[in-house]
């Protein structure tokens, strides 16, 4: 698929909603150096495209009681389509897994799950994770901290490549 190509206001647009995206058309506008309707023109393009895909809140997971992060590599039996597929389609219904990747290398997938503790992570694991057809391994790890996260794409980045 070939990559939309953004002018220097479509990045700004993309900068500041990444920052806040409850910001007003107009406030946005006036930080971008634009005037509303073509701001709020863009906005809609940016959306339509497909480069916009929503707007969230960014939520602390500590403080609404789920401190726990397990970084789940798994390794399947076999990497045929249909079990790739199943794979993906179970773990899109679980509400614990906040990420989920298909990697190359020793294993097919890296999940991030989220849980209030140990007993409710040994609850996923044994109830979900290990009744899954075609789940030939599991390594768990418990990340002890976050030194960084962020939803925010270095989207100044692409535009120095470009």
């Amino acid at each position: 698929m070939a990559r939309l190509r953004l002018d220097a206001l479509d990045r700004k647009i993309i900068a500041e909603l990444q920052i806040n995206s409850r910001l007003s058309v107009q406030d946005l506008a006036h930080r971008i150096g634009l005037s509303a309707s073509p701001c709020a023109r863009r906005i809609r393009m940016l959306e339509e495209a497909g480069v916009i895909t929503g707007y969230a809140a960014i939520i602390d997971q500590t403080k609404v009681g789920l401190p726990i992060s397990v970084f789940v590599s798994i390794k399947l039996e076999r990497q045929r389509e249909d079990e790739l597929d199943r794979f993906s389609q179970a773990v899109a219904r679980w509400p614990e897994v906040v990420d989920c990747y298909l990697m190359t290398g020793q294993r097919d997938y890296l999940l991030r799950i989220v849980v209030r503790d140990l007993p409710a992570y040994e609850r996923f694991l044994k109830d979900k994770l290990t009744r899954l057809d075609g789940v030939a391994s599991i390594e768990s790890s418990f990340a002890l901290g976050q030194v960084k996260r962020s939803s925010a794409l270095p989207i100044a980045a692409v535009a120095e490549e470009d």
